[in-house]
């Protein structure tokens, strides 16, 4: 019996895969546990229209993240830190602060768990913080880093 399976079922298959199982196995476990249904006509459409919506939505995802990018890529965002008479930073500036300056300087919303800072900005000067914004798009930030 052919079946369409609705999730991830170990050793049988992934999401919207068609497989071939037992009329038992189908009927006492895949369609109770709502797990899979009959691979008919209607249902092998419903997965098709499924597969279409959900791909037009990836889609319009990534041409979100592109135009984020360039709006990313045209800011520099200005962050402050104490600093002594020498140029040298007391303190750092972590992706909280420059999620938060972004979003005062520019209005641009920034989840701080998306810009890859491995470790946070101890020094004076202009760096680049790369934003993933989609699995297939990063932008950079630039980030001045001025002492007060």
């Amino acid at each position: 019996m052919k079946v369409i399976l609705l999730a991830d079922v170990k050793s049988l298959g992934k999401k919207d895969d068609i497989v071939e199982v037992k009329e038992g196995y189908a009927r006492n476990f895949l369609f109770t546990k709502k797990l899979g249904v009959p691979a008919d006509s209607k249902n092998l459409n419903d997965v098709k229209v499924r597969k279409a919506v959900e791909e037009k939505q990836a889609k319009a995802r990534l041409e979100e993240a592109l135009d984020m990018k360039t709006k990313i890529e045209g800011i520099t965002v200005t962050c402050s830190i104490k600093a002594g008479k020498d140029g040298k930073a007391f303190g750092s500036v972590s992706t909280k602060e420059i999620a938060e300056e972004a979003e005062k300087q520019h209005g641009i919303k920034l989840d701080k768990k998306k810009l890859l800072l491995t470790d946070p900005i101890k020094a004076l000067g202009s760096y680049t913080v790369p934003v993933k914004l989609h699995p297939e798009v990063t932008a950079g930030l630039k980030v001045e880093v001025a002492g007060e």
